[in-house]
């Protein structure tokens, strides 16, 4: 090399050494006080360590504090009461407001160039809370403005309703399903459970609640009957049929028995391995996990020692009072059982009331469990459901723990009005002492990803008085929160349903812990989410399409799961099937919606009467108006690429499949209410107009079909039964042909529905 480039070269290498050296030297140092051997701590640190990646910053963590420290930020975890108490006193920091369950303060003190932020709390979960707030303020880039915050749970706890496939001779209420066979094997995955619960604690969630028919022979072993344990974990080859019982009868039968698979060799002794690792890894991010029951189900149990699932088989009695006994000794970090009085018990027919042998059985096997553990805490959740206060009592007043109810907020409908009436006349019987779990079940959403952080912030806010609530659990029964197999254009197993809908899972658990939470957080994250969109435009066009289903459900309201899913339209073959613009007419609204049925409303139309509640056309309206906001301001965006399996192009369609069934909603529900006008006024105008809005509803779900199907696959769903959306569209032909054969008079009157359960007992 000439000596001129050498030269040239050497200069060059020491200008860049330079600029690299004072690149260095400008970067923001973090150092991060905490003692990396506790979990919970150690995690919220590395989450800060993580966000800080490619942010300009360099972060370490220590447990040993620094006084030479000059410049940038010290984040210190401090997670007791009294040494909290002794920083507040020799930093002259205020005090905090509340320093209880999993409540946390921040506390900023600035001196020169130096920033430490003091993270306050009773208890490690509250600190970890604290330190993930420190972690989302360098990631959203608003870390130099942090402010000073006291911040405690307005629901004290937060949590997953996660029907749980165990095995095929264990199964779940979910498992009759595509979706329930399929997540068989990621049940016994770590690596899934603890992407699920890093991803529940980061959204504030603190309660795995696993809902099994009769989990036991998969978890425990009994002494006193040892054949029950089950080894190795078992799926069936043969094909799932969509006609099973929605009582949980007959999931394990002799044909499903003898096409098994054996997907993971496993001992008795391996799986209680396992799941007390899943236990400890919930614990260690602050999530209690309950497992929940149904009863009297003696799934993989049924035949053995004389086990059957008669209620007055004593036999049957002496071993769920074992099996429960085992499963709180063998699980240190299992926080509570719940329990159901209702599905396949025998009540009157028995020698033992439900009540019971409830308590004969759960009852006393968690306290057989706790003379011999006197120091533990063990909850007890009994779902009020076909059962009344009193049995109840009577049956658990010696009960040696926390005890408390369950009732279904929603039903099965939590996307519906923010404000559901159907538990109201039951918070009377609550207090302090005596509260009630939340159920808010999602069987309305299962393809698509959701967000409206308005809707969600209200819902949580109108849930009737909080102080006497212990906590919620959202989820499907229709569905497996697992992972998602539906993705047509992913190739091998899908991301987890946590992962995939996570813009909804951090609404509902960041809004359940504080519902005054700022919008500008989400939105933030969402722009972050997504760099470079135009977060404005895609936030309006997100949240509106969102709006639809909340909307349609109040109108066209159907209880139970398997009487409704706005996905299709659709219902439980042997109940409607698809909706028809007849079953459209006659449906009742949501109690509570203030809409009016469409027959009702042709008919004081007719009449010239008028109410203040919203007729069916001001609903199909804002169908129409949320569709229309949510397509426009898609247009904006840059344009979705069918058959791109990318988050953006998916979310995309997921909004545009939302505006597209909210059109064919509206034009459907303008269809019915000119078909009651024509009804009961005869006119062919009215019989026109109905034709006119049907085939615009059928042009729409024509549309929607495509848009589904370029993206997700038909399936097999819990209850509901096989969903294929393109295949539904020969029935929007046969409403177009209801409206032409129309006979006025064919409906005489509103017929209001009376509901066939008390709806807080569900």
């Amino acid at each position: 090399m000439p000596y001129t480039f050498k030269l040239l070269f050497i200069i060059l290498f020491v200008f860049c050494t330079a600029l690299s050296t004072i690149a260095v030297a400008q970067q923001k140092k973090i150092v991060i006080q905490v003692n990396a051997t506790d979990e919970q701590l150690a995690f919220a640190g590395n989450e800060i360590i993580k966000a800080t990646k490619d942010k300009g910053y360099i972060a370490t963590i220590t447990s040993v504090s620094d006084a030479s420290m000059k410049d940038g930020i010290i984040v210190s975890f401090i997670s007791d009461s009294s040494t909290s108490i002794k920083t507040v006193k020799d930093e002259k920091l205020k005090t905090p407001k509340d320093l209880g369950w999993q409540s946390y303060s921040i506390r900023v003190k600035v001196k020169d160039k130096l920033k430490t932020i003091y993270i306050l709390a009773a208890d490690k979960t509250g600190a970890m809370y604290g330190g993930f707030d420190i972690a989302e303020a360098i990631n959203l880039k608003t870390i130099d403005n942090i402010k000073e915050s006291d911040n405690k749970p307005y629901i004290d706890r937060r949590g997953i309703k996660f029907n749980i496939p165990l095995d095929l001779r264990t199964p779940s209420y979910s498992d009759m399903s595509d979706a329930g066979q399929q997540n068989i094997p990621v049940m016994w995955d770590m690596d899934f459970w603890q992407q699920q619960l890093d991803a529940m604690a980061l959204n504030r969630y603190n309660v795995l609640s696993l809902w099994n028919l009769h989990p036991f022979p998969s978890l425990v072993k009994v002494p006193e009957f040892p054949e029950v344990a089950l080894q190795d974990v078992w799926r069936t080859k043969a094909k799932i049929h969509d006609h099973y019982s929605l009582n949980g009868d007959g999931y394990v039968t002799p044909e499903l028995l003898a096409n098994h698979e054996v997907i993971k060799t496993m001992s008795i002794d391996e799986k209680i391995a396992f799941w007390k690792k899943v236990m400890t890894y919930a614990k260690n991010r602050g999530i209690e996990v309950y497992w929940f029951t149904w009863n009297i189900f003696t799934y993989g149990a049924e035949g053995k020692s004389g086990i059957t699932d008669k209620q007055d088989n004593d036999t049957t009695i002496a071993y769920f009072r074992a099996t429960v006994r085992e499963m709180v000794l063998t699980y240190p970090d299992l926080a509570g059982i719940g329990i159901t009085a209702g599905e396949h018990m025998q009540g009157s027919k028995s020698k033992y009331s439900n009540e019971q042998w409830l308590g004969k059985t759960y009852g006393q096997g968690i306290s057989d469990a706790l003379v011999k553990q006197p120091n533990r805490q063990f909850r007890l959740i009994h779902r009020f459901h076909q059962t009344n206060l009193k049995e109840i009592q009577d049956a658990f007043k010696d009960y040696p723990g926390p005890f408390d109810l369950s009732l279904k907020y929603a039903i099965a409908h939590m996307y519906g009005i923010p404000n559901p009436p159907f538990v109201k006349p039951a918070m009377t019987i609550f207090s302090s002492k005596l509260k009630t779990w939340l159920t808010l079940r999602n069987d309305d959403i299962y393809s698509f990803r959701w967000g409206n952080n308005s809707f969600a912030r209200r819902f949580i806010l109108s849930i009737p008085e909080p102080e006497k609530v212990a906590g919620y659990y959202m989820g499907p029964d229709g569905y497996t929160w697992g992972k998602d197999f539906l993705d047509k254009n992913a190739s091998g197993p899908g991301q987890l349903i946590i992962q995939k809908q996570w813009y909804s899972f951090m609404l509902w658990g960041r809004l359940g812990f504080d519902p005054s939470l700022n919008d500008a957080v989400f939105y933030k994250t969402v722009e972050a989410h997504f760099p470079g969109t135009d977060i404005q435009t895609f936030i309006k066009s997100w949240s509106a399409a969102s709006m639809i289903f909340p909307w349609i459900t109040r109108l066209s309201w159907g209880d139970v799961d398997f009487k409704w899913f706005p996905e299709a339209n659709i219902s439980r073959a042997n109940y409607k099937g698809f909706y028809t613009v007849r079953d459209l007419m006659e449906v009742d609204p949501e109690a509570g919606s203030r809409i009016r049925n469409i027959v009702q409303w042709a008919q004081n139309y007719k009449s010239n009467s008028h109410d203040t509640l919203l007729s069916p056309l001001a609903v199909a309206d804002s169908l129409s108006g949320y569709a229309s906001t949510a397509l426009a301001n898609l247009k904006k965006l840059p344009a979705r690429k069918p058959g791109v399996s990318s988050e953006w192009d998916y979310n995309l369609g997921d909004i545009e499949a939302f505006a597209t069934i909210g059109n064919y909603y509206a034009e459907k529900i303008r269809g019915a209410s000119s078909l009651a006008l024509f009804n009961f006024n005869s006119q062919k105008k009215d019989q026109d107009d109905a034709i006119k809005h049907l085939s615009n509803a059928k042009a729409y779900w024509i549309k929607y079909a495509a848009i589904y199907s370029s993206q997700y696959k038909p399936a097999l769903y819990n209850r509901i039964g096989n969903v294929d959306v393109t295949a539904l569209t020969e029935k929007t032909e046969n409403d177009i042909n209801i409206a032409k054969n129309w006979v006025p008079g064919t409906i005489k009157e509103y017929q209001k529905k009376t509901q066939t359960e008390v709806p807080f007992r569900n």
